[in-house]
């Protein structure tokens, strides 16, 4: 995943070398030039919405449905360069946590009951790579002074590397590696693997402020559109547990049980049955994050 932002880094940095430098007078001490580089990091929060969790009732959408107690420290780094305040493009490296988990509904006593029942939980590590495009639209009525204070919007596209895993009797295990619900079996050719590193769209907006010359901080808030509903290893149906059996390890096919089906940790003796729900494969997962960033501009020059 690195190996990914280099690349990206050094395509803009080849690309800032390609525009010739215009200069005007920023203040009484730099010029300011057309393509401005600037290079630095982030902090923040990262936050998921999937099958798991939630608020009271019915599933709801964003604000609504975020369980904001699972929130978990994010951080990265970036390479940005910013053509006359009017757009931008970067190259960012993210790492941060997110997790959910069914247990929030304990004391819930609507329909949500049932999600409390499914007793499922998740944590997960993500490393995201991305190349974002920035689009200022105060530049457009004020193109001769440069702003201090500058909202923008984002937009790209990214990957990202992420491994669900849950809790059983104090060991963490990976869940993708048990196929809990099915997915490779030959009694489900439909449900295929699912990839721990994928591509994901990032949207986002921010607002910048220009501290000095050289030194910028910025607010954002980014969302991640994702192509999967396996960020939390939940999203159809309950399968026939008889059928790890056949396709697992001998070794690992208890464990497959007990990881997939985790009712009987509350109810006693009550299992869920094939083809019961167990997600929603209708509504995609996703996860976004919160941050500042702190950024140093490289190549503004003293008069």
């Amino acid at each position: 995943m690195a190996r990914q932002f280099y690349i990206l880094v050094f395509v803009l940095i080849i690309a800032a070398r390609r525009l010739q430098g215009q200069y005007y007078f920023y203040n009484d001490k730099y010029y300011h030039s057309l393509l401005l580089v600037e290079a630095g990091f982030s902090i923040g929060a990262m936050n998921c919405l999937t099958d798991l969790g939630g608020n009271k009732g019915r599933g709801k959408r964003f604000l609504k449905d975020i369980n904001w107690q699972n929130t978990h420290p994010a951080g990265g780094i970036y390479l940005r360069t910013i053509y006359d305040q009017k757009f931008g493009a970067r190259a960012e490296l993210i790492f941060g946590r997110i997790s959910a988990s069914d247990n929030v509904l304990k004391s819930d006593h609507s329909e949500a009951q049932n999600r409390y029942y499914r007793n499922l939980h998740f944590q997960s590590r993500i490393t995201e790579v991305s190349i974002m495009t920035e689009f200022l639209p105060l530049s457009l009525f004020n193109s001769e002074n440069v702003p201090f204070l500058s909202p923008y919007l984002l937009v790209g596209i990214g990957f990202f590397k992420f491994n669900p895993q849950a809790q059983l009797k104090g060991q963490w295990y990976d869940l993708q590696l048990f196929h809990t619900e099915g997915q490779g079996f030959k009694e489900y050719p439909f449900k295929k693997p699912y990839n721990l590193t994928q591509m994901n769209f990032p949207v986002g907006v921010g607002v910048g402020y220009e501290i000095s010359a050289l030194l910028n901080v910025r607010l954002e808030l980014i969302y991640r559109i994702l192509n999967t509903d396996y960020l939390d290893d939940v999203s159809t149906k309950y399968i026939d547990p008889s059928f790890f059996y056949t396709n697992l390890r001998v070794q690992d096919v208890s464990t497959a049980q007990l990881l997939a089906d985790r009712g009987y940790e509350l109810r006693p003796g009550i299992s869920n049955k094939e083809g019961e729900i167990r997600g929603n494969p209708l509504n995609k997962d996703s996860y976004f994050s919160f941050n500042i960033k702190i950024g140093l501009v490289l190549n503004r020059k003293r008069r």
